[in-house]
């Protein structure tokens, strides 16, 4: 079959692999096809986060069943399904207490409590490298789906894919940080990024009542995208976070925001300064959004993080943190949790999601599809890949 496979920072190639097959009795074999890149792929395209081998990326994927194991009870050949992006078992503690993410038996190498980029992980993710379980991903035209009686939801016939796709991570990802934040309506959100997830967030908030939605970014295009898809204000983040922070308290009676949302994570834009700190430091990135959303958050405020962390930072503001009082919530999203609710909500034409895809393209572009999206460059907000072309 034909792959996305990453050979290294900066390389990732068109390839001719192995057909997945199955391995355990609940596995599955899907035909892809739908997949897209995710803003957690350029981690590993960046080289931020590690993976020493050649690996099939992706996560974000739906296809046809083509193959089940002998204990699938819940999928036939020929169901069309939508696929959560964390590799959960469904029965061990986490599984069962709302946090598949964290599922015990998906990772086996790498699962441990201490947690950490280099240490102990929790559960598997698709197409993320060996630390998340070494399993290739859905940027190719097959792909082998583990625990299949509990992951893969069949999406409705009259539903395009690229009206369900989403479902696999950005918007359970985007509906976290605001469930995270506890919004049950009046609320002010702000959330820094006008990426996917930062504007599924946004199309979150509204659903959960927010009273006043505020989206940061430091490129005006992104903003303009995510200002017709969501209605929010939009603020640019020009010269640092000083003035977009007063803009957010001004629009708060001086509070600042009941919830903050970082949907950047460590790889934000940063100037020299930035870059030569983190060097000293031996730190990958910048936590200068988190440091942000800590300053334009009320006392008492919840700050939800959804854009990835993987190392220590120094400076990190604790003092502020306790001075305001700040509720700090993070990690990776519980797409189980939520991906029922959400399906709903789009079976129901209470939110639409295909509204930010920006490019299609056939997976044979693939090494294009990441430079632009990692470059954003042609006005690159979102890439949805054919499998097949």
């Amino acid at each position: 079959m034909k792959a996305a496979v990453i050979h290294g920072p900066g390389s990732i190639k068109y390839d001719t692999v192995d057909d997945p097959i199955l391995k355990e009795k609940d596995d599955i074999i899907l035909r892809v096809t739908s997949t897209a890149i995710c803003g957690s792929d350029l981690h590993i395209y960046s080289g931020g986060i590690p993976q020493p081998r050649p690996m099939v990326l992706g996560h974000e994927f739906m296809g046809i069943v083509e193959e089940t194991g002998s204990t699938v009870t819940n999928l036939k050949r020929g169901d069309r399904v939508v696929v959560p992006f964390p590799i959960a078992c469904g029965s061990c503690f986490f599984c069962t207490h709302d946090s598949p993410v964290n599922c015990e038996h998906s990772n086996t190498e790498n699962y441990g409590p201490e947690g950490g980029i280099m240490t102990e992980k929790g559960g598997a993710l698709f197409g993320y490298t060996d630390l998340y379980g070494g399993y290739d991903g859905g940027q190719a035209q097959y792909v082998r789906v583990p625990y299949a009686n509990y992951g893969p939801r069949i999406v409705p016939e009259d539903l395009s894919d690229e009206q369900v796709l989403f479902l696999t991570d950005i918007f359970p990802t985007g509906y976290t940080g605001v469930d995270w934040g506890e919004v049950k309506g009046g609320e002010t959100v702000a959330i820094f990024g006008a990426g996917p997830v930062g504007i599924m967030a946004a199309k979150s908030a509204w659903l959960r009542g927010a009273g006043l939605v505020i989206i940061v970014d430091t490129l005006q295009y992104r903003l303009d995208k995510a200002k017709a898809t969501t209605d929010s204000v939009t603020l640019l983040w020009e010269d640092g976070p000083k003035d977009v922070i007063e803009q957010i308290r001004a629009m708060t009676n001086g509070r600042g925001a009941d919830v903050c949302i970082d949907a950047v994570g460590f790889e934000p834009d940063r100037n020299i300064a930035d870059r030569i700190k983190a060097t000293i430091n031996f730190e990958k990135g910048s936590i200068k959004v988190l440091e942000a959303c800590m300053s334009a958050v009320r006392r008492n405020g919840i700050v939800s993080v959804l854009g990835v962390y993987p190392v220590n930072y120094d400076n990190f503001p604790l003092g502020q943190f306790f001075d305001k009082g700040i509720v700090l919530k993070g990690g990776q999203a519980p797409a189980h949790k939520h991906i029922d609710k959400l399906l709903d909500y789009v079976v129901q034409g209470k939110v639409k999601l295909d509204d930010i895809i920006t490019h299609r393209l056939p997976l044979s572009e693939i090494s294009h599809a990441y430079d632009i999206f990692k470059k954003r460059e042609d006005g690159c907000v979102k890439v949805v890949l054919d499998p097949w072309k």
